[in-house]
């Protein structure tokens, strides 16, 4: 096959893919649009480059265009893909300077990601307020949060960087109070780090926990933890409006004006689709690309990978849209491995996510509220239990909450979350482990975790929620 192997979005998915696909299939092209100039960045460490944990821009960088090209792989930056003809196999592509091309295809990668959205509230053009999906967002915010006289220019030391934006924000007076409109992940990362920088916070979630997707024991202690630290966590608290006339001045929530001059809009994401617009491409849940085991859209040799297409739920085995840093790395790399001719499957997903807000730590993975479970098919059954991290004499045991969910009828662990200061986050991933093997709540409780005072008590946390939880299921 002559046509190159056509990669649109440099990032997780499209470079992991480039990258596997040159390495299995050295004598064959692969070509890598990236519409801006940002390419191979970690996105979920932005909220700590903000807080300023994280030096400089560059530490989050994964790779150089450089690097890139080292790799045999023909990287074009500023080239936006516009549309596609799955017919002709061709894409059209639009370059920085204004320019029109085509270019053919084998076999085709859609890693476009995904865009921030900002609900009915418009931040283009208002002076202190933003969204936070891409690297000038948060040079930009960074800029902005600083002193004028203390700013250091040579935090955003990436020469992709808006440094007009940059240093516009860097010359406005520092902010004291700042709102973040979304209590999800990137809500309360940000929380921790403007608070980190001195600013007054305000947290505003429109359902009745922080978190949401983690469960209500989860929202508790992580609402606990903020509060704490001087954060105000305003729940069944919908934003109305961003009030401001060139730069924001408050928002309105319940009918009240919240004087800020900083506002984090941070409430959802949405999959980068449009280039497929009228090829007849299908879209599943969340408005995502669907695909199958292998990445495959509907269209012949178009494949799509990451924040911008669906994956295969280990739970409930149906169509799911859950954006996340693993999942995208991971199907990226199967798709490269299946074009250069080596079948790969991109992997089930579970929704395993972490994270944490100050000192106190947060997971959860598979179907955590009963909602959810129900419309799987599930009966759920759940138990929440709180348990010490260590054996109790020893120092640093700290409290841990542990809710698992079941299936009434089979046993199934379906789900579960975790909460607690103490390394509570990385025990997820034996809950995770338990979802994809498909155990039951008594094959749970009978796992041989490791003991250690330093460790874990002699019953683990997760082995008593099992325990309670499997004596629930046979009450039932």
């Amino acid at each position: 096959m002559t046509d190159p192997f056509v990669v649109v979005g440099a990032d997780a998915a499209g470079l992991s893919a480039a990258s596997k696909f040159r390495r299995e299939a050295p004598d064959r092209e692969v070509v890598v649009f990236e519409k801006g100039r940002w390419i191979s960045f970690a996105f979920c460490g932005m909220p700590y480059f903000i807080e300023g944990r994280v030096e400089r821009m560059s530490d989050l960088l994964s790779l150089s265009p450089s690097e890139v090209d080292e790799r045999g792989i023909d990287l074009r930056r500023g080239h936006e893909v516009v549309g596609v003809d799955p017919d002709a196999k061709t894409v059209a592509v639009e370059t920085a300077a204004g320019d029109r091309v085509e270019q053919s295809y084998g076999d085709l990668l859609v890693a476009t990601g995904g865009r921030a959205v900002s609900g009915p509230f418009d931040v283009r053009g208002l002076d202190g307020a933003f969204t936070l999906h891409d690297m000038d967002a948060a040079a930009a915010i960074d800029a902005y949060v600083a002193d004028p006289d203390a700013y250091d220019p040579g935090r955003a030391d990436v020469s992709a960087v808006d440094r007009e934006r940059v240093d516009r924000n860097a010359a406005m007076p520092a902010p004291e109070t700042a709102a973040i409109v979304g209590g999800g992940y990137v809500g309360v990362e940000m929380a921790e780090a403007l608070s980190g920088r001195g600013l007054d916070v305000h947290l505003f979630h429109r359902s009745g926990h922080v978190l949401s997707d983690f469960g209500e024991a989860v929202g508790e202690r992580v609402e606990t933890a903020l509060a704490a630290e001087g954060v105000t966590v305003h729940t069944d608290a919908p934003v109305e409006e961003l009030v401001g006339d060139g730069r924001i001045e408050a928002i309105r929530s319940g009918g009240e004006a919240f004087p800020v001059d900083l506002a984090i809009v941070g409430v959802g994401i949405r999959p980068n689709t449009d280039l497929l617009g009228g090829t007849g491409v299908e879209l599943g849940d969340g408005g995502a690309i669907r695909t199958d085991e292998y990445g495959r859209t509907n269209l012949t040799d178009v494949y799509a990978a990451g924040d911008c297409a669906t994956a295969i739920h280990a739970v409930t085995g149906g169509e799911a849209w859950m954006p996340l840093g693993l999942t995208a790395n991971r199907a990226g790399r199967a798709v490269g491995a299946t074009v250069a001719g080596n079948p790969s499957r991109v992997g089930e997903i579970a929704g395993t996510a972490v994270v944490k807000a100050f000192d106190m730590e947060a997971g959860r993975v598979g179907l955590v509220g009963d909602a959810a479970a129900r419309e799987a098919g599930f009966d759920p059954v759940s138990e929440t239990v709180t348990a010490g991290s260590r054996s109790g004499y020893y120092p640093g045991a700290a409290p841990t909450d542990v809710t698992l969910v079941a299936d009434r009828e089979t046993g199934r662990l379906i789900g579960g979350s975790i909460a607690g200061p103490d390394r509570a986050a990385i025990r997820i991933d034996t809950l995770a482990t338990a979802l994809e093997a498909g155990m039951t709540v008594p094959e749970v409780e009978r796992l041989d975790l490791a003991y250690a005072p330093p460790f874990s008590p002699v019953w683990d946390p997760i082995l008593i929620a099992a325990k309670v939880l499997n004596g629930t299921l046979e009450e039932a």
